[in-house]
């Protein structure tokens, strides 16, 4: 699987890519491997996309995504995807939208293998509540990035 990482304010991320998308990003530095194929260029693609989102240039992913999860999962990751950057949906919203309860979506969000592409850290609990966080620090990288898009002001 070809990967790469990029230095961000939150820490390295590392991306990986396998036959043409985007299938996970976690925290940390991996060697880098071009892979084969078109590989190399979504790798550079989402370099690129990552550092114009950290500069403040970037607010909306152009990526091909390829997230393994159930039909469930992958509902969630889709809802996720249409939330405009600097916002904030609930759990429950989501669930509305899809026909399902918080609970699960919670699960869905922290099963999510492409954090901030899939902008899981715009999902938060009823009344605005922070909630978990599956990368970097937690919740402190949540607000960071929900600071960052002007979606959190304290």
């Amino acid at each position: 699987m070809a990967h790469l990482s990029v230095p961000s304010p939150v820490g390295t991320l590392s991306v990986f890519v396998d036959d043409g998308a985007v299938v996970a990003l976690d925290w940390g530095r991996v060697e880098y491997e071009a892979g084969e194929g078109n590989d190399a260029a979504i790798l550079q693609k989402a370099a690129e996309q990552l550092t114009a989102y950290f500069d403040g240039t970037l607010k909306s992913f152009d990526l091909p995504l390829r997230p393994e999860g159930s039909d469930h999962d992958r509902a969630v990751w889709r809802e996720m995807t249409r939330i405009p950057y600097g916002d904030q949906i609930t759990y429950g919203d989501i669930a509305g939208r899809i026909g399902s309860v918080a609970r699960a979506v919670g699960g869905a969000c922290g099963a999510n293998p492409i954090p901030i592409i899939i902008p899981c850290h715009r999902v938060v609990g009823a009344g605005g509540r922070m909630t978990g966080f599956s990368g970097g620090e937690g919740v402190e990288t949540k607000q960071w990035l929900l600071r960052h898009e002007g979606a959190l002001l304290i």
